[in-house]
């Protein structure tokens, strides 16, 4: 019972303004959907009773015929705000179509149907609707919607398409693509969700535009005549000069009616956050229980816990940050007194490369790799020659400064490189447990699909962005599961989720939780788990312990160490902290200008690093304490 009445609260806006707005629009309906059923005459029947006032029998007069108003107006209600629903509904259909569409493939489509909207954008929209309603062979409700939408979706249009160019690119879309998914499902299914405040703004809008565009039409004359809506009302008032004659009662209440609606409407756009948006929907009734554990006489801090606070990590803690202050005697790393990048400063020298002790199959090899970005003054070599092998059940570590190219050279192999980057030489192949051979530059979109999270996977670079902010836990383990295991039920697909889940050391119950509900560390752990979740082969991991404290960082890595342990997988694990990849890895890969400096064992790089370079890295971890 708790529950339900939670879920009801849920339901009721917060906001007074919403509040007004969904009561005006609920008396709106009910009065389309019952008044015609209260009315005692029929709106076109005609009486003696010629421009009565409001009276008993007569509840809101009558016309210059003797028809009744009221009959009119609750008869009206109904059309009018079926037209501005169908209006709406079939505007933003065309807006989210065209401006996805535009938005998201970019090119020869973007231009053409950008060339279309604004075409629409700068004909005056009333003039094109009298044209084109002057044409329909017949004026019906509905063909007069179906106008009003045509000349309606270009705003909206135009809105949508920038947003999806604004999310395309964001981690969450790439992980999709990544995973195998179709450019149609991630446009409706990863780009949309992200855009339904706009989507639903547009729609009350496009509501509030149809209702007063028919309105304009009948009252010109360009309507359905035959059928009674507000804007006919209005249309016969005027021309029986009810104004001058003083039936005010004739008048006034459809055009009352039209401005109220639409004021009901836009005051209802106020709260759309609150429902599309689910960091609001659960920040809200965290809040509410909150306040009702504190009024039921609990502590602030055991509110927050049994409300599902943010998550709080033991440890030793200082006023500046988890550990503590910093020691002004603790040594700094070496910088040249203009901060120039390390890079910069170390002597140029020939590669390091030495023969790798590990005893598994090669499962990726990269051959003379190299990757440019054509640029207005000049190219730039971000890979440059690079020849690494992974072996099955091996953890690589790809080290090197800020754009020293190690995201370049996975997204290379992964085949995730961004435009303008282009594989200017090289090969990459993969080999499976079987033996076969796979050349995956050669690979089209389908093989890629095949080949995605069921033989390597990704696990990107901020968990925080690489999960749609939108959608469940449980619904980002779906996508993956049924793009590449179409056969399994769903029930099995939840399955499977909960086992994953647990394996890296999280709730189940925690599979229909929002990102936003989880800690750092634990969204961290999510991607790992949704990149497991088919068993590839080889996962990339791209810095994965990013932004996340020292204690939590160290529960992802010992996730990562035992994972990789119990399921044999290969790793490819990026980033900046040397220090880390000594610890963790079986090999290591020094990446510098987008040369591959020194690679070799990691035993072997920590005792004896060759390369001024890497040997330059060495002693700043040396100096900051980072090495044992």
């Amino acid at each position: 019972m708790s529950t339900t009445r939670t879920s009801l609260t849920r339901l009721v806006p917060r906001s007074g303004k919403v509040r007004a707005g969904v009561l005006i629009v609920v008396v709106f309906v009910l009065i389309a959907v019952i008044g015609p059923l209260t009315a005692r005459f029929s709106p076109q029947a005609t009486s003696f009773d010629l421009l009565r006032p409001p009276s008993a029998e007569h509840w809101m007069g009558t016309t210059q015929t003797g028809q009744d108003v009221y009959a009119q107006f609750v008869t009206g209600a109904r059309v009018s705000l079926l037209v501005g629903l169908v209006a709406g509904v079939v505007s933003q259909v065309f807006s989210v179509i065209i401006g996805l569409l535009g938005g998201y493939l970019r090119g020869v489509a973007d231009d053409l149907l950008y060339i279309l909207t604004a075409v629409f954008l700068v004909i005056p929209g009333m003039p094109l609707l009298i044209v084109l309603t002057g044409y329909l062979p017949s004026r019906g409700m509905f063909a007069i919607a179906v106008v009003i939408a045509i000349t309606s979706w270009a705003g909206s249009a135009r809105v949508i398409r920038a947003q999806t160019m604004s999310l395309r690119g964001r981690e969450f879309v790439e992980a999709a693509r990544a995973s195998g998914e179709s450019r149609i499902r991630i446009m409706f299914a990863e780009v949309l969700p992200n855009m339904l405040p706009l989507v639903a703004s547009g729609f009350l809008f496009s509501v509030i535009g149809g209702i007063l565009s028919e309105a304009g039409l009948s009252f010109l004359g360009l309507g359905s005549l035959t059928t009674v809506s507000w804007g006919s009302m209005l249309y016969f008032a005027q021309s029986a000069q009810a104004l001058l004659s003083g039936a005010w009662w004739w008048y006034v209440p459809p055009g009352l009616a039209i401005a109220v609606i639409g004021a009901g409407l836009a005051l209802i756009n106020f709260g759309i956050d609150e429902y599309a948006n689910p960091r609001l929907r659960t920040g809200s009734s965290r809040h509410r229980a909150v306040r009702g554990s504190l009024a039921a006489g609990g502590d602030a801090t055991t509110a927050d816990a049994a409300a599902g606070g943010a998550a709080v990590s033991a440890g030793p803690t200082g006023p500046t940050g988890p550990a503590g202050p910093k020691d002004p005697a603790a040594p700094s790393a070496p910088a040249t007194s203009t901060g120039t990048a390390l890079a910069d400063t170390v002597p140029e020298a020939d590669p390091v490369i030495r023969p790798s002790d590990v005893t598994g199959d090669p499962v990726i090899e990269a051959d003379h790799l190299s990757v440019d970005y054509p640029t207005e003054h000049g190219t730039v070599h971000a890979v440059d020659d690079v020849t690494l092998t992974l072996h099955r059940g091996e953890i690589l570590g790809l080290a090197g400064e800020s754009g020293s190219g190690k995201s370049t050279l996975t997204n290379a192999i992964t085949r995730m490189l961004r435009p303008p980057a282009r594989i200017a030489g090289g090969s990459v192949s993969y080999t499976d447990a079987a033996g076969g051979r796979t050349d995956l530059l050669s690979l089209d979109a389908r093989g890629l699909r095949a080949i995605r999270w069921t033989e390597i996977a990704v696990v990107f670079q901020s968990a925080m962005n690489a999960l749609n902010p939108v959608t469940t836990i449980h619904s980002q383990f779906d996508d993956v599961i049924r793009v590449h295991r179409p056969d399994l039920g769903p029930a099995r697909r939840t399955e499977l989720a909960r086992e994953h889940l647990r394996r890296v050391g999280i709730d189940p119950e925690r599979l229909g939780a929002y990102p936003h509900e989880l800690s750092g560390g634990m969204k961290q752990r999510v991607a790992i788990a949704i990149a497991l979740v088919l068993e590839p082969d080889v996962i990339f991991m791209d810095e994965p312990t990013t932004a996340l404290d020292l204690l939590v960082q160290r529960e992802v890595l010992d996730q990562i160490v035992r994972l990789r342990e119990e399921y044999g997988f290969a790793i490819v694990f990026t980033t900046h902290d040397l220090a880390l990849l000594l610890e963790i890895s079986d090999s290591i890969a020094v990446m510098r200008r987008g040369h591959l400096v020194e690679y070799g064992p990691a035993a072997e790089i920590y005792r004896d690093a060759r390369h001024p370079y890497t040997r330059s890295l060495l002693d700043s971890l040396e100096a900051l304490g980072s090495l044992a």
